[in-house]
């Protein structure tokens, strides 16, 4: 029944399965109009997400425009795109591994001991499996989402060794298979392609026709505000300059682009975003910050929004 609805209406109730810091939801309104407009009506146009996260974007992306003919994909986390190409592949089975995960872990006493055990458990499990790379089948991707849905405040973080550390959630009656979801995403998910590797990677797809959006893990703001630990090794301020110097590569190759990122200072107080892409398109936006364990600080932030064009982006604060 699921897979006859599917077929019949696959551009309908797509959106991410799980919850990612740095989502970009709430912001979605802003960066398709930050999008180049004339490029929803080009042919042969490419659109390409090297640090594809939870997919919010994406799944409006492929929910409200089926005329983009190739879109591209890519993230660094093994476990993350190894869930992408689940539901693409084989949603059935996936949701039958996590009805099961769902079904043992809501039949567990609704205290703090049994239920923090069994999700301690299936974390030690989802790192020893990543760990040994077996990311083929269907266990480590229903590993991920059960342990995004019981986890704290649905964090996606590993230590130094790579191994996810987040602690248990304490939900009462936590949603562990969407199934609703999962098979939507299934139907959106044909046209595309998914890549798992570096950002560099996907230089290949830039062209003229190509529009790029980069959301890669945020600077941080303080040293306490530190969340873009998604996979060993994170993603610091020589990442963040190779990434400039990628983004002047498509520049460079005649793509478009759109990056998302922290309105982050330098030690001395000046705009760390505006002093490395000098004579790119800077813009500022509001967003709000649901990361914070303290909803009393999940306040009004201002994000930057940088092209390699001019745009209108929605709620712009200053150039």
């Amino acid at each position: 029944m699921k897979q006859a609805q599917r077929i019949e209406n696959p551009y309908v109730g797509g959106k991410p399965f799980v919850k990612w810091a740095g989502g970009k939801a709430q912001l979605s309104d802003m960066i398709f109009r930050a999008f180049p407009q004339d490029f929803f009506k080009r042919e042969n146009a490419t659109y390409v997400e090297p640090f594809v996260g939870g997919g919010a974007i994406l799944f409006r992306l492929l929910r409200e425009h089926s005329s983009i003919s190739r879109v591209v994909v890519n993230d660094v986390n093994s476990a993350l795109v190894a869930a992408y190409r689940c539901i693409k592949s084989t949603p059935e089975k996936l949701v039958a591994e996590l009805s099961e995960l769902e079904r043992d872990f809501w039949a567990l006493p609704e205290g703090d001991s049994a239920r923090r055990e069994f999700f301690l458990a299936r974390r030690g499990e989802f790192n020893t499996r990543s760990r040994n790379g077996e990311f083929d089948g269907v266990r480590v991707p229903a590993l991920l989402i059960f342990l995004n849905r019981t986890c704290f405040n649905g964090l996606f973080r590993v230590n130094a060794h790579g191994e996810f550390n987040v602690p248990f959630g304490k939900y009462t009656r936590p949603k562990i298979c969407d199934t609703e979801t999962i098979f939507a995403d299934s139907a959106l998910l044909q046209r595309a392609e998914i890549l798992c590797g570096d950002f560099a990677e996907t230089l290949n797809f830039s062209d003229g026709n190509a529009l790029f959006y980069l959301d890669p893990p945020y600077k941080p703001l303080s040293a306490t505000s530190n969340f873009n630990a998604y996979a060993q090794g994170g993603f610091d301020d020589s990442a963040q300059l190779r990434l400039r110097d990628f983004c002047k590569e498509l520049d460079a190759l005649g793509a478009k682009w759109v990056l998302s990122n922290s309105d982050a200072k330098t030690p001395a107080g000046t705009s760390f975003f505006d002093e490395i892409y000098a004579g790119f398109n800077v813009r500022r936006v509001l967003a709000s910050r649901m990361i914070n364990a303290d909803p009393a600080k999940r306040a009004k932030l201002t994000e930057v929004l940088i092209s390699n064009y001019k745009s209108e982006a929605g709620e712009v604060l200053h150039d």
